[in-house]
């Protein structure tokens, strides 16, 4: 079967290490399900592999990609949880497992025509989401959901800042908080993404780093150092940053004097739960909250599809076709 592999590792040029080959199917194991994919989607978390951040030389080669939808080899269509874990040893909580994993970490991933998956990852795909969609959704939108409603409470009435407009957990937060009642602000850097933040449905968008009418409850932070100073500086006495990336660089000035002095909230966040990608389906299919696709390539084009998030000027997500719907 075709598969989008890497090989090597290149901080400089992860593109590099990037091959389309042909690799053996996926043997199934029990407990295990098999999986046609038919639609994948780009992750930051797939360059950085390429990039050998976070992913060990030792784990190549490895079938990229943490997203997929497809069938089952009864024909089901299913969306790919994309959360490897244990929930009992992370005392109840699968992202507490200090084990846990995300697809293409320790397992293939689903840039392939076929992955096999624990059973338990397969979620019944609703007829109201398209396969890209429903590929869209694993890493993005569960770790928005749980960011907004586990770690940071979100309630109707909170006001959220979101630090950029158009990456993937960042458009998804949007949607999201504004399906729970909340006013949304954000920031991005140009014109062209402060209207698709609009058009999603925020109350406001603001160049990086400017002034907000007021400050807000909570802070959904995904860029890290380039943001981190306006992201609490927003916040008003008590509220909480909720942090699941720092694509700008770690390590930013803490401001632990406003910190205490504010007494602010500082909460990291990773992933979902595999009950929270489900209550963030029923959001969803009552809202009308969905993906927003920036473009599709085949899997034969995956090094374009590639060249254009490194870029970032995608708007939403990209997706790879794997195969034909049914």
């Amino acid at each position: 079967m075709r598969a989008a592999v890497a090989v090597s590792q290149n901080p400089d040029n992860p593109l590099e290490g990037l091959v389309l080959q042909e690799i053996n199917e996926p043997e199934v194991q029990p407990g295990w399900a098999k999986v046609r994919l038919v639609s994948a989607s780009l992750n930051p978390h797939d360059v950085w592999t390429l990039k050998g951040v976070g992913h060990p030389a030792d784990r190549i080669p490895m079938t990229l990609g943490c997203d997929g939808a497809g069938y089952t080899q009864d024909g089901n269509p299913v969306i790919i949880y994309p959360v490897i874990a244990d929930a009992a040893r992370g005392m109840g909580d699968m992202t507490m497992d200090p084990q846990r994993s995300i697809i293409s970490e320790l397992y293939n991933g689903t840039f392939a025509e076929y992955i096999v998956v624990p059973e338990a990852n397969l979620v019944p795909k609703p007829e109201w989401l398209s396969f890209d969609e429903a590929a869209a959704m694993g890493i993005a939108w569960g770790t928005a959901y749980r960011m907004l409603f586990t770690r940071a409470n979100l309630k109707a009435g909170d006001r959220v800042l979101v630090q950029g407009a158009s990456g993937g957990v960042a458009s998804a937060a949007i949607a999201l908080a504004k399906a729970a009642g909340a006013t949304v602000y954000v920031t991005a850097r140009d014109e062209r993404k402060r209207q698709f933040a609009l058009d999603l449905g925020a109350d406001a968008a603001f160049e990086s780093g400017a002034r907000l009418p007021e400050r807000v409850d909570i802070v959904v932070e995904t860029i890290g150092e380039a943001t981190w100073s306006h992201s609490l500086k927003a916040l008003r006495p008590g509220g909480t940053v909720v942090i699941c990336g720092a694509t700008s660089g770690p390590n930013a000035n803490a401001d632990l004097n406003r910190v205490f002095y504010q007494q602010l909230s500082i909460i990291g966040s990773t992933t979902c739960t595999l009950a929270e990608f489900y209550s963030c389906l029923r959001v969803m299919e009552e809202s009308g909250a969905r993906p927003v696709i920036d473009h599709t390539v085949d899997l034969d084009q995956i090094t374009n599809g590639f060249e254009s998030l490194i870029d970032g000027q995608n708007l939403g997500k990209i997706v790879v076709h794997i195969s034909e719907e049914k």
